[in-house]
């Protein structure tokens, strides 16, 4: 399948995961959201750079109990109680945020246990 831009064509899967890692930018997260029906805010784009950063420094995506433990507690006090951190990304990205998280950062799909 295939992205489609206004100056470049993408290949993706037929889940709209990136085939080649390097043909991410902004833009095709803007698109890929766009077809997910997500308007991206400051909090998204905070979660997706985190997900990139992560990748690079341990090549894998960070699991949903590594999202809530190293995020949860930087979004403020209300967000004290790991179930509350939970639904609050759920909230952000209904389809799943690990999965949403590594398809919106050009991140390979994550396989196996992705929540615990």
């Amino acid at each position: 399948m295939q992205l489609e831009l206004a100056d470049k064509v993408i290949d993706t899967d037929e889940e709209k995961f990136l085939l080649n890692p390097n043909d991410w930018d902004e833009c095709v997260a803007e698109a890929i959201a766009e077809a997910q029906g997500l308007e991206l805010t400051e909090i998204h784009w905070g979660l997706v750079n985190y997900f990139r950063t992560f990748y690079e420094d341990h090549m894998r995506h960070p699991s949903m109990h590594e999202l809530v433990k190293t995020l949860g507690r930087h979004h403020g006090k209300c967000f004290k109680e790991a179930k509350k951190y939970r639904d609050f990304l759920y909230n952000l990205f209904p389809q799943g945020p690990v999965p949403s998280l590594c398809k919106l950062a050009g991140l390979p799909k994550p396989v196996g246990e992705i929540e615990e």
